[in-house]
Order: structure tokens, then sequence, then C-alpha cells
């Protein structure tokens, strides 16, 4: 974590609402952020926009635009002021999951940008609704984490009783790229036929070339896909397709972040450099499996002095095994009945 982190926010505010005064996005949700006029982004030795650098997303800027805020795409200055006070988590806020849950101690909210959502497209701020499918599928998918007709409501019978981001191998696509509690920090490398983004929570690493080569044959699925980069004047476009279709359950931990999506998903980013310390980034998901329509999402990126920290997690860590063997104890206690 990063103490400097909301200093660095608050320094970058002229910026960010001069990224709000011109960006453009069209009717279909997918454009990119203009460059301010008068200012020139740093180019590569090679010649290319130079995205390098460790950059944070931590906001308190919600995916979805509040129902109080319905019609309502910025805030005014009073708004702002009394948001980024009554929307950070308290060390007295209600427990969350089995164990309790971080205070507010660890957390690295960030602070709240004028939008009202991180969602641009629709533009009533929310997310599309999901797929007849996709609400069957979720309505008849076991979650340990919610089976409230159990005793105490938790119980672990199997490792598969957890998602990906409990397992620790990822928060999928889009999701690796949204903000949430902490940690939200990447460091970004260039070569002149290839990008590199190391993401500091749940390590996952993506290598993005950019010399045109074809995508993955249609049989073969990755956890974060097959991403192809081409530069579109100053705006790096990263489209990636040929997903897994194991990153489909949700959680209630992030409410800011969609964890993927199955085979058919299509992501669609874009990163511009808008200033010195500060990346306009966007996404659009298409999933007809999952969404009904298109959506777009834009997250303003910006410097992080420092380096990346490890996130020590991994699929053997103490908390699946713990997890499995309270349940295990209560059993034997025959506080939970045997499945």
């Amino acid at each position: 974590m990063r103490n400097s982190f909301g200093a660095t926010w608050s320094a970058s505010a002229l910026v960010l609402a001069a990224i709000l005064a011109v960006t453009t996005i069209p009717a279909d949700g997918q454009g990119g952020a203009a460059v301010p006029e008068g200012w020139t982004p740093p180019m590569t030795p090679w010649g290319d926009p130079d995205l390098q650098g460790v950059w944070t997303n931590g906001t308190l800027t919600p995916l979805q635009r509040p129902a109080d805020l319905a019609g309502q795409e910025l805030l005014n200055d009073e708004e702002l002021a009394l948001r980024n006070v009554t929307t950070r988590l308290r060390d007295d806020g209600p427990v969350q999951g089995p164990v309790g849950f971080y205070n507010d101690f660890w957390l690295e909210q960030g602070d709240l940008s004028r939008r009202t959502a991180l969602i641009v497209d629709p533009r009533d701020g929310r997310l599309p609704p999901v797929t007849a499918a996709e609400r069957e599928l979720q309505a008849a998918r076991r979650d340990s984490y919610t089976d409230s007709h159990r005793p105490h409501g938790t119980r672990f019978d199997s490792w598969d009783d957890f998602n990906m981001l409990d397992r620790c191998i990822t928060r999928g696509m889009p999701g690796l790229m949204m903000p949430g509690f902490y940690n939200h920090n990447y460091l970004i490398l260039q070569t002149p036929d290839h990008v590199a983004i190391q993401v500091e929570m749940i390590h996952d690493a993506r290598i993005i070339p950019l010399d045109g080569r074809p995508g993955l044959a249609p049989g073969m699925r990755q956890w974060l896909g097959s991403s192809r980069g081409r530069w579109e004047g100053d705006t790096l476009v990263v489209e990636t397709t040929g997903f897994t279709d194991k990153v489909r359950r949700r959680t209630g931990y992030f409410p800011s972040v969609v964890f993927g999506g199955d085979a058919r998903l299509h992501v669609v980013e874009r990163f511009t450099r808008v200033a010195a310390d500060t990346i306009d980034y966007r996404f659009t998901v298409t999933d007809p499996t999952v969404w009904t329509a298109p959506w777009t999402a834009s997250i303003p990126m910006t410097t992080l002095d420092g380096s990346l920290f490890e996130y020590a997690c991994h699929e053997g860590n103490y908390a699946v095994p713990n997890a499995l063997g309270g349940t295990r104890a209560e059993e034997r206690a025959g506080i939970l009945d045997t499945p």
C-alpha cells in the first residue's frame, strides 16, 4: 500500500477536471480521450507515446451510478466534498465474511472523481441487464459465502467453493484493470513491438504484442485471454479475446469489479496519456452470453512514486485449507450438518 495515494489524487484534481472537459464519447461509448490542447505526450526513443511507469487507479467513484444521482453525470463542488467523506469505509463498518474484514487502516481507497459512475456507456451509468441464461447460471451456482439456509450461513466443502480471487488465481478481465480496496497499482513497460503490464493485485502479468501477429487459434483459451495491441494516434488500443469460462462466479467483496465472462467475452481497452501524471484508461466489454448490451467504463490512472510490492497470494495459502478445516471442525462439534 502507498500512503501517498490520496496526495497523488489531490494533486491531479485539476488534470482530471480537464479530462472531463475534453473527453468525447461517441454513441457506441468506445471513443478515447482527446489529448488536451497545447500538451504533447512524451515519446519513447522509437516514437510511440510513452505510457511507462507505475500507475494507480484507486477511487471511491462507484462502478454504477447511485440511485439518488440518477440522470446526473457529474458532481458539483458541494456534493463532491460531502461524498468524499460519507462514501469511505470506516473502522466501525459492518463485518464482512466469516472471519471479519479489513478495517480502514488497510484500505487505499483514493478519492471521488466528479463523475458519478465509472460507467460512461450506457448513459445512465448502470450496467446493462444480464441475459436470462446468466441469471439462471448465477442462481443455480452454489456459493458457500451466501448459502444462507445453512447454520451460520457459511460452509466450505471443497476448494471449488471458492472463486478465482479467493484462490489467488486471477480477477480476470476486466476485473484486474479495475479498482477495489487496495494495491490497485500497475507497472507498464514498452518495447517497439510489445507492451507489458504487471498488476500488483493478485500478481497478474499481461504481455501484449504490437507487431500485428494473429490471435491464438480459436480452441486455445487463457485466463486473461489473447491480447493484441495497436496505436491509433496517441492512443494504445488493446483487443482481447480467447478467454476461458472459468472466471464467472460473482463476488460481493469488490462491488466495483466485474470478474470476467465466458469464452465469448471481448474486451477493447484504450490508454491515452493526457498529462504527465495521468492516463485516460477506458474499456468496453462485449459478452452476449452474459450482458444484453456492451458497456464502457472510464477509470483514470495517475502516477505513483516508487515500485510495486510483492502481492504474496497463492492458491496454497492458509485461507483455503483453514476454511475447509473450520467447516470440518464445526461438523464434528455438531454446529453444521455433514453434507
